[in-house]
């Protein structure tokens, strides 16, 4: 599956929100850090503007991440994407046939272990591998799990973002906006 371009710009607030949706360059974009009730309004003016819209449902405000908040999110908002650490929320996305990205952060080896069993298990459509500018680790997540991968986190040079692609990234996720 093609994201449909390297970049993946996250907007954390308002204004990254509403430049994403001016820019012709960038057909897909990352909800960070918002709130449950402005969900409606910027997935209804992303998807006029023919943008992909993907959720971090981890980090938006006032969303919980059950059985029915997940039913909230695939139901009704119809994100073309939903970005979590949690299982059930994976799970819930392939069930509505959403997009589903796994974050996988890469704290230690047990930990790393860990997470690629529940990966295994989950079958996300997509891997989130954090920080993104460890390149070997990029390539061995990769091969291990055959899954592309996102590299995200700590991207802070156009530098990190070619030695994670070099890697084996399929697309690179950053807030940085110099680096859209």
């Amino acid at each position: 599956m093609d994201l449909g371009q390297r970049i993946l710009p996250a907007a954390r607030n308002e204004r990254d929100f509403d430049e994403l949706l001016q820019r012709d360059d960038m057909n897909m974009m990352v909800l960070l850090e918002t709130r449950i009730a402005q969900l409606p309004s910027q997935i209804k003016y992303a998807k006029k503007a023919g943008k992909k819209v993907f959720l971090h449902v981890d980090l938006i405000q006032g969303l919980k991440t059950d059985d029915a908040g997940m039913d909230f999110v695939c139901q009704r908002l119809k994100p073309d994407g939903v970005i979590s650490t949690r299982t059930n929320v994976i799970h819930a996305a392939k069930k509505y046939k959403i997009t589903a990205v796994q974050r996988l952060f890469l704290i230690d080896g047990h930990a790393l272990n860990h997470n690629l069993s529940l990966i295994k298990k989950t079958q996300p459509d997509y891997i989130e591998v954090l920080p993104g500018l460890i390149p070997h680790m990029i390539k061995e997540v990769a091969e291990n799990t055959r899954i592309p991968v996102i590299a995200g986190g700590l991207i802070r040079s156009s530098e990190h973002i070619e030695a994670a692609l070099e890697a084996g990234a399929t697309a690179v996720s950053t807030s940085k906006k110099s680096l859209w």
